[in-house]
């Protein structure tokens, strides 16, 4: 089986101007290849994710360790343990299946040869980007809480039953499939499948794609069904303050980050230089790693949540996973 180490894949075809962030003009001479294992690599995830181990065995574990007591138990009391709470959520919910799509950007954040603070300015300055996308459509979902949350899909708790998809489902299901096409096209866009969807902008604007980046990752809140983030949605809904709502999902996206921050610092210092010289031996595997990011959290995010969520729900008949 091909691999994309191997010469036939990593071969690059004529190169051509760097259109974005994400889109480098080193495009592979056989990209389909490319895509088809990084759309394998996602699909494969949709069957070994368990939400019940990742959500609560980890996700609740980190958020009660950082508040101290039983984040799901304990009622929140108070616009201070409000937004503990929702810091506490956002550094637990980085573990769930939603933040699968930030993996997109380690290429471009890994791939410079460049060593001591200029490394480091060059990529902390993009996850700067990154953050300020992410925390802009937290402030302004966590504003559209304050005032309408209580008549939303999301603050509703009530069962459904099989076969039937409630308000709080479909709202899931549009937000995240949405996002998993789009990450899907700009990994296709990487190897050069497709025109590049953020080149005008990014002439423009050079760092567009990141704070873009940071907007998709930041909507993942919208249609989010974890259980904390629930409960933060309800108290937030509950007490019709905008200001604390946008506080509130402003330092969920900061805990959120932070773990995301140190895995890309992880990966570009703690190799030694190894990835980025691996990257950089072959003008080509930057786009394929790009690519691959994209491509396999696009499919991930569609498959999980659009497809595997209606065969879960009795909507459709089968969808093949493993129950832990």
């Amino acid at each position: 089986m091909a691999t994309l180490e191997n010469d036939d894949v990593v071969r690059t075809r004529t190169r051509q101007a760097p259109t974005s962030t994400f889109v480098t003009g080193n495009f592979p001479d056989r990209p389909w290849l490319t895509v088809g294992i990084a759309a394998f690599i996602g699909f494969l995830f949709t069957m070994i994710w368990s939400a019940a181990f990742v959500d609560r065995t980890i996700g609740d574990t980190v958020a009660n360790g950082v508040l101290g007591y039983d984040a799901k138990e304990v009622p929140i009391s108070g616009i201070g343990a409000g937004i503990a709470f929702a810091f506490a959520a956002g550094l637990a919910c980085t573990f769930t299946a939603c933040n699968v799509a930030a993996f997109g950007a380690i290429g471009p954040l890994v791939g410079s040869s460049e060593t001591g603070r200029a490394k480091l300015a060059r990529t902390l300055k993009p996850l700067a980007w990154l953050s300020a996308g992410m925390i802009g459509i937290s402030v302004l979902y966590g504003v559209i809480v304050g005032l309408f949350g209580t008549s939303m899909p999301q603050f509703s708790t009530a069962a459904t039953d099989p076969g039937v998809l409630s308000a709080r489902s479909w709202q899931s299901l549009i937000t995240f499939g949405a996002i998993g096409l789009i990450m899907v096209y700009m990994g296709l866009a990487a190897v050069g499948i497709v025109r590049d969807p953020l080149r005008n902008v990014a002439a423009r604007w050079p760092n567009s794609p990141m704070v873009i980046l940071g907007v998709l990752i930041g909507a993942l809140t919208i249609g989010r069904p974890f259980g904390l983030y629930r409960k933060q949605f309800r108290d937030a809904a509950e007490s019709g303050n905008v200001l604390y709502g946008a506080a509130a999902w402003t330092l969920h996206s900061i805990g959120n980050i932070l773990v995301m921050v140190v895995i890309f610092l992880a990966l570009a210092y703690g190799t030694g230089g190894r990835l980025q010289r691996w990257l950089l031996m072959k003008p080509a595997r930057l786009s394929i790693f790009v690519a691959v990011g994209f491509i396999a959290a696009g499919v991930f995010t569609f498959l999980y949540w659009d497809v595997r969520i209606l065969a879960r729900r009795e909507v459709i008949p089968f969808y093949p996973m493993i129950d832990w």
